[in-house]
């Protein structure tokens, strides 16, 4: 009797389980038949803890997950749902393998008091001591607010979906997905939990384990730059025309648009992209440091791009130049058009240490902008000019492609190369196979404070 009532009770709960929303999801994120739950049968006083954990693989990637159930208890946080997210994490750290976490909870467990904030508190002690050892996603597929927002924002990517909410905010004020995209506290926004899903999959591929397991090779044909391109062309057609065919996935697409940022494979091998343009605002220098400060993390390259005139945040220029100097990664700064003075030097001269730095044949590198540089220096030649709106013209013209020009760059060593656009992604392969093996040690100390 024993015997059977031990296996009509282990039926049961396989059943209850398998039928909650936590499930279902965690399920449809790993490769079909690939995910092993843990700790199906811990519970939160007389109901099963809100949340599913286990793992499995992804595109043939191990991988840890957790899946907060919202069918149970609203998925509210318990000192039991953390004890199984906590595992979660110690394994990951144990394995050295990627943890995804979808969120989906009206909060934490009110009647816990005391204990409800402990488990909070274990959960972002233990995230935050993950955070660069290996990959971290949130994917938001309903409410997550309060202190579950600071957990899942604390992950290295956040995809949602359109019905998600992420906010600080108790009452969800500001936490939906487009508003959290233009706010920067969300990477990708899918329309649709399909969509996410499809998004975590494809980021995990593209990811490498750990921070010493080095970034993932696929044997891919890309394709080859177009000659057509020049310094006028829209980045992310040069971005496509670099990256291997439609492998690359933008982040923070609404958030500092004067920076592009995100993932692509070149010639098979992942690397991080980052293209700034125009004019480098506050929010554009926070979303490029911290995507260059991930990408080091876990030893991605970082490729470059530069057309831009200049800063207008003092601040977060320092940062953005500090993330570029301490990253130890290999850095290749392409320069397709303009960089001038503090863009040169934080992100492609020797204060970023980059490793490479190419110019298109077009491009203009000046210390200061032409039309102000010409004139500073030059302007005894416009002394009794009969036209001197048209001859200041011509000189700044003149400035640009003599003084300014990527030529006079190359002979005083600002940089270390000039390819024409259509050799641009064989010259980053090449660079990237000769850094491969980039190793950098720094000068002891804890960190340094940007």
């Amino acid at each position: 009797m024993d015997k059977v009532g031990n296996a009509e009770q282990l039926k049961i709960v396989h059943e209850a389980t398998k039928s909650t929303v936590g499930y279902k999801r965690i399920t449809s994120l790993f490769d079909s038949g690939s995910f092993n739950e843990i700790d199906c049968y811990a519970k939160s006083g007389e109901n099963f803890t809100g949340a599913v954990a286990g793992y499995g693989t992804i595109e043939g990637c191990p991988v840890y997950a957790f899946a907060q159930s919202s069918d149970i208890e609203g998925g509210a946080m318990t000192m039991a749902q953390a004890a199984k997210i906590n595992k979660v994490y110690d394994l990951a750290v144990k394995t050295g393998t990627p943890v995804v976490g979808i969120f989906d909870s009206i909060g934490g467990q009110l009647k816990e008091g005391g204990d409800m904030l402990a488990a909070y508190g274990d959960i972002l002690l233990n995230m935050n001591n993950l955070s660069g050892v290996v990959p971290l996603i949130s994917l938001v597929l309903g409410p997550c607010i309060g202190t579950s927002a600071m957990i899942a924002e604390g992950a290295d990517i956040v995809v949602m979906s359109d019905k998600a909410e992420l906010t600080i905010m108790t009452n969800g004020e500001g936490g939906s997905a487009s508003e959290a995209a233009e706010a920067g506290t969300c990477h990708i926004h899918e329309k649709d939990e399909q969509n996410a899903v499809a998004s975590v999959r494809k980021l995990v591929a593209l990811l490498p384990s750990n921070n010493l397991s080095g970034a993932p090779i696929i044997d891919v044909q890309g394709t080859n730059i177009s000659s057509e391109l020049t310094n006028k062309s829209d980045v992310r057609s040069i971005i496509a025309a670099v990256c291997d065919d439609e492998s690359f996935v933008e982040l923070s697409e609404k958030f500092g648009v004067s920076a592009v940022t995100g993932l692509a494979e070149i010639d098979g091998s992942t690397a991080g992209i980052v293209a700034l343009s125009d004019v480098i605002d506050a929010d554009s220098c926070a979303k490029a440091s911290r995507f260059v400060r991930f990408c080091d993390a876990f030893s991605m390259p970082v490729i470059t791009f530069v057309n831009a005139i200049e800063f207008t945040s003092l601040r977060e220029a320092s940062i953005l130049s500090s993330s570029y100097s301490e990253a130890t990664t290999a850095k290749i700064t392409v320069i397709t058009g303009s960089a001038y003075g503090p863009v040169y030097i934080a992100v492609a001269g020797r204060g970023a240490n980059a490793d490479y730095t190419i110019a298109w044949p077009d491009a203009v590198i000046s210390p200061l902008a032409p039309e102000t540089a010409a004139i500073f220096l030059w302007n005894d030649r416009l002394a009794g000019s009969a036209n001197p709106i048209e001859d200041r013209k011509k000189l700044i013209e003149e400035y640009k492609v003599t003084e300014a020009s990527p030529f006079a760059a190359a002979a005083n060593g600002f940089i270390e190369d000039i390819i024409n656009p259509e050799d641009t992604r064989i010259r980053i392969i090449a660079n990237l196979e000769m850094l491969f093996s980039k190793r950098v040690s720094h000068l002891p100390k804890k960190h340094s404070n940007i």
